[in-house]
């Protein structure tokens, strides 16, 4: 995980048992951190130290829908069953903990207290004095980041240096190469690819059958290299056109394995812009991008956000176009400042909407920076 000077400020303010402190400073740069882990499980942890634990179990659920098998995450989670005295659910987090990490020093402690401790009142009295000695630490570098930044840049070159020559004389593979990710379960049979296509009906795109498998085989491909975005799009046209039920259960089973990306892991290379949406919109139907703009319009309930976003106009001085754009959630948004979007294209199919698309918001990302 990326250093972050400001998240390691807040973190060792708390350390130094300034919760307030921390949680204010964090609580001022939320709109910030949206969509963030990290962030997440930081004010969460912060809560459990200061005893606030219905805004630590708040926050833990928001860093559960990013990551939901985090090892710390689950001790979290754990000390927080246990503090209910469900020690039924507690026991079940700590022993997920124990599989991933046979040797983790809280969930063993844990685990031989609510042993000990087995009649319920006994037990109570000791979550009541000690369940602090059962909370994860506070995650917080001691180092500056410019000494970080100077130490990985030294290990870094070693490591290179040493791991080539390792790789040169085959004595390990590359750990540089990120692994593919197996195919065996979406990969076509001779009689499907034989009966890739039908005649009967009408498509969007006719293919012909070399077309069909085509496209499908270059979706795997970009699949395997975790360019899901860039995949959908050969999927999509598979999915409009004459291309057999069998191979477009196939391209739909593809799809259903795809992971939402995040604003750390999104392939830019594969960002369409939106005029390029707008010529082909059923190719992007379910495709992810990042578009920068200003938002207008914006109304907040209970139940979401709405907005229209000015695709372009972050600079001022150039409108691509405007996209409507739906967060399931109340959200912040300053109007004042330019923002960037991940949301995923989705088509509108009444006429009386004046925009053919919008985004399904998956995460916002607003700061002075993008000024």
């Amino acid at each position: 995980m990326k250093f972050d000077s400001f998240l390691n400020k807040a973190a060792l303010l708390a350390k130094k048992r300034n919760y307030e402190g921390a949680l204010t400073a964090l609580k001022y740069e939320e709109e910030r951190y949206y969509g963030s882990f990290k962030y997440y499980y930081l004010y969460g942890v912060i809560c459990l130290y200061s005893g606030n634990y219905a805004e630590a179990h708040e926050n833990f659920n928001l860093a559960r829908k990013i990551k939901i098998n985090d090892l710390n995450l689950m001790l979290c989670f754990a000390v927080l069953y246990l503090k209910r005295m469900d020690t039924v659910q507690a026991v079940h987090y700590y022993l997920e903990v124990q599989e991933l990490d046979k040797n983790n020093r809280i969930a063993k402690k844990a685990l031989a207290v609510i042993r000990k401790y087995s009649a319920g009142e006994a037990l109570s009295e000791w979550v009541t004095e000690n369940l602090s000695t059962l909370f994860p630490p506070i995650p917080a570098s001691v180092i500056t980041s410019k000494t970080i930044i100077n130490i990985a840049l030294i290990l870094t070159v070693a490591a290179v240096i040493f791991l080539g020559i390792l790789i040169i004389a085959k004595a390990q593979p590359n750990p540089f190469k990120r692994n593919k990710r197996p195919t065996a379960d979406f990969v076509l049979s001779n009689q499907e690819r034989r009966e890739s296509v039908q005649v009967d009906g009408y498509y969007r795109y006719i293919l012909t059958r070399d077309q069909a498998i085509n496209y499908y085989d270059k979706a795997l491909s970009l699949f395997t290299s975790y360019r899901d975005e860039e995949a959908k799009k050969s999927l999509n046209r598979i999915l409009e056109s004459n291309a057999s039920e069998g191979l477009k259960s196939r391209a739909r089973l593809l799809m259903d394995n795809m992971q939402v990306p995040g604003f750390d892991n999104f392939k830019k290379a594969d960002n369409p812009a939106l005029a390029d949406v707008r010529s082909e919109p059923f190719i992007y139907k379910n495709v992810h991008v990042i578009w920068k703009g200003m938002a207008t319009n914006v109304a907040v309930t209970d139940e979401g956000t709405t907005f229209d976003l000015l695709v372009g106009y972050d600079t001022r001085k150039v409108l691509e176009g405007i996209v409507p754009v739906i967060f399931f959630s109340p959200l912040s948004i300053n109007t004042e400042k330019p923002l960037e979007v991940l949301g995923k294209i989705t088509l509108n199919a009444s006429s009386d909407i004046k925009s053919d698309i919008r985004l399904e918001g998956v995460a916002i990302h607003q700061s002075g920076k993008l000024e």
